[in-house]
């Protein structure tokens, strides 16, 4: 059982971001490392080193940084004094990883500090990376190393990933990051169950008769389709958003908050749920393929007509199932994940959906279901609990209203988002809200067939216009088992 690696104050603190000119860096870690520096969450010794393959100096680089990252902080939040302060953390390394040994940034790197190695690079790199990071002596207990998904494209390389890594750090200095994780309202979802006892007895079959799980996307591909054709959304979006959604749902109650106790229970699931033969990857899965549509008010090319996609392409864009996890709990139960790129908005929530009351004491109640739980995560944040109530008036007509928790206003405290929280977590040595090797080698395990059982069926995608909430077969998907999915 690992156990979690705990920041020494005392040390001074370098963060080495590989691929640190790159897109996520900009758009997200120097963003998110400026809101924790603002907000006093960085150590006082703390600097961040970007690596990268071009021929800056520290002066161009901060320039890069000025017009490429500073637009990404929301204006409430930025100031000159703290802009200026945060630049003052910034240093740059130039090395081509795949060139070059790892001289000049060891050089670059304080002597004892503790070091924070985020990989924001393809994953084909890692190996080469944690390779020279050793031969370079920048590898020691207090080292620790944040991968960046996607981890692999099927088992195989996922493991291969894992082996390497870890011929360098213990299992305790990895941090295999997937930012929904660090979403307040999936943080949030944990409280809700084990925080409150009225809950736990009805989180259950047959008091549950189904799970929605949907993360769609109001954009296409846009600059990622070079990337995006060789993965697709089950591998982009279903092997690790949506299955660890799914393992928080449907997990037990841990024997306590640390990380390989709650880790322990995820894992249980993954290893429960239904594996998929080819006929039930026929029967309960659903590919699809953006066309050409409306978004956004805009007339917006299909997918097969975006840059760098090839004509022929068959990778999907649009993935729904329905998979059952088999345990005592959730006998029985189905849950349907969903996830695609230019769908009608952008929206990711889970719905829990309850039994209705066996007997219909209300002659004029409406049809449907009586009782869910809406948790929202995106783009508002929101738990919402839907009843039946009485409409004013004679007779005993019901409406259903709903019991809205709005955290945004429940809470006058800033909310940090994903990628500041879990960075920061990093820094001090959380592993709660990471993937352990297990965990994410289980999750390969459970979705490579499936991806198999598509090439063996050899079936293109069913075509979806942009703009809209997917194929009609993913509306049948549901329909054949009296559900709808809950727009």
């Amino acid at each position: 059982m690992t156990t979690t690696a705990q920041t020494d104050c005392s040390l001074a603190l370098d963060m080495i971001i590989f691929g640190g000119m790159g897109d996520l860096a900009m758009r997200k870690l120097l963003p998110a490392l400026y809101m924790a520096h603002l907000h006093g969450n960085l150590p006082p010794t703390t600097r961040i080193i970007s690596t990268g393959r071009q021929e800056f100096d520290r002066n161009a680089y901060l320039a890069f940084v000025e017009e490429h990252s500073r637009s990404f902080i929301t204006g409430g939040a930025f100031t000159d004094e703290a802009w200026r302060g945060f630049l003052q953390l910034l240093e740059y390394v130039r090395l081509d990883v795949q060139q070059d040994d790892l001289a000049a940034l060891a050089k670059a790197s304080r002597p004892g500090a503790e070091r924070v190695f985020y990989l924001a690079t393809a994953p084909s790199l890692f190996t080469t990376i944690c390779d020279k990071l050793a031969a370079a002596g920048l590898v020691d207990k207090n080292a620790r190393v944040v991968l960046e998904k996607p981890l692999g494209r099927d088992l195989a390389s996922a493991v291969e990933i894992n082996e390497a890594v870890g011929k360098h750090f213990e299992e305790s200095q990895i941090y295999r990051i997937d930012h929904y994780l660090g979403k307040e309202t999936v943080q949030n979802l944990m409280v809700l169950r084990f925080g409150n006892s009225i809950l736990e007895p009805l989180w259950r079959a047959p008091n549950i008769t189904s799970v929605q799980i949907t993360v769609a996307e109001e954009v296409g591909v846009g600059s990622r389709a070079g990337f995006y054709d060789s993965a697709g959304a089950m591998r982009d979006m279903v092997q690790n958003h949506l299955l660890q959604l799914l393992c928080i749902v449907a997990m037990e109650p841990p024997a306590s908050l640390a990380p390989d106790a709650v880790r322990d229970e995820k894992l249980k699931v993954l290893r429960s749920l239904r594996p998929f033969t080819l006929a039930t990857i026929a029967r309960d899965t659903v590919r699809g393929q953006y066309v050409r549509g409306v978004s956004g008010n805009q007339p917006v090319e299909g997918y097969l007509e975006e840059r760098n996609v090839p004509q022929d392409s068959s990778t999907e864009t649009f993935v729904a199932l329905r998979t059952y996890v088999d345990t005592w709990r959730w006998s029985k139960v189905p849950f349907y994940l969903r996830t695609g790129k230019r769908m009608q908005r952008r929206s990711s929530k889970i719905v829990v959906e309850f039994a209705n009351p066996p007997f219909p004491l209300f002659p004029e109640s409406p049809g449907g279901v009586a009782n869910r739980l809406v948790i929202e995560l995106q783009p508002e944040e929101a738990i919402k609990l839907q009843v039946m109530a009485k409409q004013p008036g004679s007779g005993m007509k019901m409406q259903q209203v709903e019991l809205n928790l709005d955290l945004q206003s429940a809470f006058s405290q800033r909310r940090a988002e994903a990628y500041e929280r879990l960075l920061i977590d990093v820094v001090r040595g959380r592993l709660t809200h990471f993937m352990r090797r297990d965990e994410l080698e289980a999750a390969w395990q459970w979705v490579e067939p499936i991806i198999n059982g598509w090439t063996a069926l050899a079936e293109k995608p069913n075509n979806y216009a942009a703009g809209t909430w997917g194929p009609s077969e993913s509306f049948a998907l549901l329909a054949r088992d009296g559900f709808n999915w809950v727009e």
